[in-house]
């Protein structure tokens, strides 16, 4: 495996749906190099404004450089307008810079799938899938990442309108603990952040708190000093 060409992909699983009142967004937490999982515990979504979140899916340095220049973009245009931008507006703003970095890493472009959702007061709850070529839907349910594929039937039977914050949570964090259990590339544990008209709330669901779904087997702790310190693998590299 060679590290140089195996960048760091956040092969993952993203969800969002609206509720009756406002948007739950959720995120594992794994984040691979190639077959090695560099990062167990990353945080997938970002706020891009007091309003709107980001969830991210594809290559993390492309993903997380886009969710930096879409903030600055609409820290600007609230300080232009004076006023907080709305959902639908920073939504429109990751999907421009997206389409006019088509030509980038060798014409394939930017390695970035997104899912930004939130609350705004002139058009309520809102989700907005945006693909790395500059597409961008507006959904009320919405899936991506390599975890979406075996989930997307859950999420189609199950979501309703008319949900309570609680039950969205739970659906949302239900969908993330079923693509963990069958998609080798999501996994460590569950980010929710539920966005309403008093702000944005994040919840931390640690993997050991994650209940089995599909008959795999508990996370089980290990031994205090090697939950603390880790131990060397047959490789020779440390797992933790």
């Amino acid at each position: 495996m060679s590290l140089a060409r195996d960048q760091p992909r956040t092969g993952t699983t993203i969800v969002a749906c609206e509720y009756d009142g406002g948007v739950v967004l959720g995120a594992d937490t794994r984040v691979s190099t190639g077959v090695y999982v560099s990062n167990r515990a990353s945080d997938k979504m970002m706020a891009l404004s007091e309003c709107a979140i980001m969830c991210r899916s594809g290559s993390a340095a492309d993903t997380e450089a886009l969710g930096g220049f879409v903030r600055r973009v609409v820290e600007e245009r609230e300080v232009e307008h004076g006023e907080p931008a709305d959902v639908k507006t920073v939504a429109t703003i990751a999907t421009k810079i997206a389409y006019q970095n088509k030509g980038m890493n060798q014409g394939r472009g930017l390695s970035a799938y997104t899912i930004v959702g939130g609350w705004d007061k002139r058009n309520g709850p809102q989700v907005y899938a945006s693909t790395a070529g500059g597409n961008m839907v507006k959904e009320r349910w919405t899936t991506d990442g390599s975890g979406s594929t075996y989930i997307w039937g859950f999420l189609d039977d199950g979501w309703r309108e008319g949900m309570t914050r609680e039950e969205c949570e739970a659906f949302v964090a239900r969908a993330i603990a079923l693509a963990m259990s069958v998609d080798g590339s999501s996994g460590g544990c569950i980010r929710l952040n539920t966005v309403d008209k008093s702000g944005i709330t994040r919840t931390f669901i640690q993997g050991n708190d994650i209940p089995p779904v599909l008959g795999e087997l508990p996370q089980v702790r290990g031994r205090p000093e090697i939950a603390r310190h880790g131990h060397q693998g047959a490789s020779g590299g440390m797992i933790l």
